[in-house]
């Protein structure tokens, strides 16, 4: 098993890594050179659950990141929405992955909230099944019913481009994250179904008309996984103070992301950037909202991080850095663990 706590070490769950897309199943569970998460390193650092991103890479359709520089250019360089056809096979391989880490017993997909309660009672990292855009799933809906048996529970229905549900967010600073359309019919047939079914919706990569339209259909808990501040840093991927307030009054939640570009005031992509300036994200959404709408949401694997914090062994240093920041204990258990748990529920119906 994949006992991940060490003594006095706090529990901590994480909001969003990408290492299933781009890690076997082998390398995770015996270790792999590089990236930012491994069974090891979760276990060195605290990480008991996560939410296990499942992306869907379809070359010729990515946006050039180095044009699309604003709302317009992004929309030229991906014109066309991307289909299931492209999708569907790369994301079940991903899916594959989990499952079989699962049948190892080296860590536990949560399908409901006691999942979460029993794997951290038993010690076995708690993993949850997400999609990362919604691509692989039909504009009918037919996959979503599949995917949900296969233990999918959380879904954000685009990447940073647009597809038959919506419209992602370009990668763009400074800018505003008020890119362009919101939420097609498709798309809101989507987060409705999501919330019969028990399955949490992740506006992280959403544009910000996309996220109004998720917030009118006042079906789900607002859930942005691995998102900043824009009034920290300009970033069209980090969220306004007027969506801050709305995930507050959803009863959601914000996993600050540990992505350095989503963090520096200068938004470069320098991993010499203090801890110090994530905290600054967290305690500006505590301080609007309240400490039970923070979390943690990382990115690991699919972006730069703190070097301070280095990968998921250094999660601690985070932890101490929250507390130098004015963050108490129970601050801490709830950032760390306790707000994931408690949304998630909420979003699964128990």
């Amino acid at each position: 098993m994949g006992v991940v706590r060490l003594p006095g070490v706090i529990a901590i769950f994480d909001g969003h890594n990408d290492t299933i897309t781009c890690a076997d199943a082998t390398d995770f569970a015996t270790g792999r050179a590089g990236g930012h998460l491994d069974l090891a390193r979760a276990r060195a650092g605290g990480l008991a659950g996560g939410i296990f991103a499942i992306f869907s890479g379809t070359p010729g359709y990515d946006p050039d990141f180095d044009q699309a520089q604003d709302g317009a250019a992004y929309r030229l360089a991906v014109a066309e929405p991307i289909g299931q056809d492209v999708a569907a096979p790369h994301a079940t391989r991903s899916a594959g992955r989990l499952l079989a880490l699962e049948r190892a017993g080296h860590l536990r997909l949560a399908r409901c909230a006691a999942d979460l309660d029993d794997a951290l009672r038993d010690g076995v990292l708690a993993a949850v099944m997400h999609l990362e855009g919604a691509e692989a799933i039909d504009a009918g809906l037919d996959a979503l019913e599949l995917w949900h048996a296969a233990g999918l529970r959380s879904l954000g229905p685009v990447w940073s481009r647009p597809n038959v549900f919506a419209h992602g967010v370009p990668f763009a600073f400074p800018a505003s994250p008020d890119t362009g359309p919101g939420l097609t019919a498709a798309g809101a047939a989507l987060v409705r179904r999501c919330a019969q079914l028990g399955i949490a919706v992740d506006v992280s990569h959403l544009n910000e008309a996309g996220f109004w339209d998720i917030a009118r259909l006042d079906v789900t808990p607002l859930i942005a996984s691995h998102s900043g501040v824009h009034a920290l840093c300009a970033s069209t991927r980090n969220l306004t103070d007027a969506q801050i307030d709305a995930i507050g009054a959803s009863g959601g939640l914000i996993g600050i992301a540990f992505a350095v570009a989503f963090l520096r005031e200068d938004g470069r992509d320098d991993a010499d950037t203090p801890l110090a300036t994530l905290v600054a994200h967290a305690r500006h959404v505590a301080e609007r909202i309240g400490v039970e709408h923070v979390a943690l949401g990382s990115d690991f694997d699919g972006a730069t991080v703190p070097a301070q914090l280095g990968d998921a062994a250094g999660l601690p240093r985070l932890l101490d850095a929250l507390r130098d920041g004015g963050f108490g204990d129970a601050d801490l258990r709830a950032i760390a663990w306790d707000n994931w748990r408690r949304v998630l529920g909420r979003a699964w119906g128990g």
